[in-house]
């Protein structure tokens, strides 16, 4: 697996990001920090995203920050230019895995179900992004298409929070999951930063108490 990725496994939860305005990329990267995950998701579903990238990567070197939502070759290009570190799309396009693997820059595609984990599989992928998790069957989903796929391992994304994440976090196909329940858009747009940051250490030690449990 690739360093980057092994580096997100170690996080175990991975902020996803939507951010409207660039200007709370820094504090938002504080806060993550501070709270003790190093990383972070950031789509891009807004204006601000490849901004937003390269101050958080600019100001927090050491940050492990990807980009999400990304839907062409050309975001693929802004967002490696940002100083993106990892590319996460909702869906499995094969011309997108292609540039990425070209780029030599790591990249989770959205998928569900069967075939497009084989196509994931022929594209050389040993992460995927399983997306929207919670609607599409949630861990039993992932444990159902795990089973034949036993070398793959999963990111899931789409209705996970800090309720309903042990037990995927206990599932040893599953890297990391990807979740926003600390950093809400409102609570961005709210400035509120120590909220983001507490919310963020109940994650880490929600990943701790998972392990602990494996």
């Amino acid at each position: 697996m690739n360093a980057t990725l092994q580096k997100l496994e170690q996080f175990g939860i991975v902020p996803v990001v939507v951010l409207d305005d660039a200007a709370d990329a820094a504090p938002l990267a504080k806060a993550l920090c501070d709270g003790g995950l190093a990383c972070a998701e950031v789509t891009f579903r807004t204006a601000a995203a490849e901004e937003s990238i390269r101050i958080m990567t600019t100001e927090y070197p050491d940050m492990v920050v990807g980009a999400g939502t990304v839907l062409t070759t050309d975001q693929v290009d802004r967002a490696i230019a940002a100083g993106a570190k990892f590319i996460v799309s909702p869906g499995l396009d094969p011309k997108i895995v292609t540039y990425c693997i070209e780029k030599k820059i790591p990249i989770t595609p959205g998928v569900v179900t069967p075939s497009e984990i084989a196509k994931a599989i022929e594209l050389r992928l040993d992460v995927v992004k399983f997306f929207p998790a919670a609607p599409s069957g949630g861990l039993a989903m992932i444990k159902a298409v795990a089973a034949p796929y036993n070398k793959l391992r999963f990111m899931p994304t789409g209705g996970i929070n800090a309720k309903n994440a042990l037990p995927y976090l206990q599932y040893d196909k599953i890297i990391a999951c990807g979740g926003s329940w600390m950093v809400k858009s409102d609570l961005i747009k709210e400035g509120k930063f120590d909220e983001m940051t507490a919310l963020t250490k109940e994650a880490v030690s929600l990943v701790r108490s998972a392990r602990e449990v494996k």
